[in-house]
């Protein structure tokens, strides 16, 4: 079983954050154990930045992170539900990175470890969207 991961989980590793990294880190290590982790260009531009420039490499490999390249079904269905979104909200506050992501997990594994605010729930509601869990 795959599972796709958003940029929120990994940077919550990454970066030690006070409030999520030790359920972050439980998620990932949870979710790995059922299947391999998968992220896409989104992701993978998201998390960059919080890597020296020769630990990106050793850290998707050390977690057995697949990067797994978006196809045009996924980059349309996310343009789809951005377009839904914008018709829905004018303020525009979710951006379209958000969609990308959660396209690609839903065309490529079913499955999408997030912290969620909503979005992904109410615009892909086929997604089963798993959220780590503060203790």
């Amino acid at each position: 079983m795959k599972t796709a991961l958003d940029s929120s989980v990994i940077l919550d590793v990454l970066t030690g954050d006070a409030r999520w990294s030790d359920a972050s880190e439980i998620a990932l290590k949870k979710a790995q154990t059922l299947g391999q982790l998968v992220i896409g260009e989104c992701v993978l531009a998201e998390i960059t930045p919080a890597l020296a420039e020769n630990e990106l490499g050793p850290f998707l490999s050390d977690w057995k992170i697949l990067f797994l390249p978006s196809t045009r079904e996924s980059a349309t269905m996310a343009g789809e539900m951005y377009r839904s979104y914008l018709h829905r909200n004018r303020s525009g506050k979710r951006v379209l990175p958000d969609f990308l992501i959660g396209a690609h997990a839903s065309c490529h594994t079913g499955r999408l470890l997030a912290r969620d605010r909503g979005y992904y729930r109410d615009y892909f509601s086929e997604l089963r969207v798993i959220e780590p869990s503060l203790v």
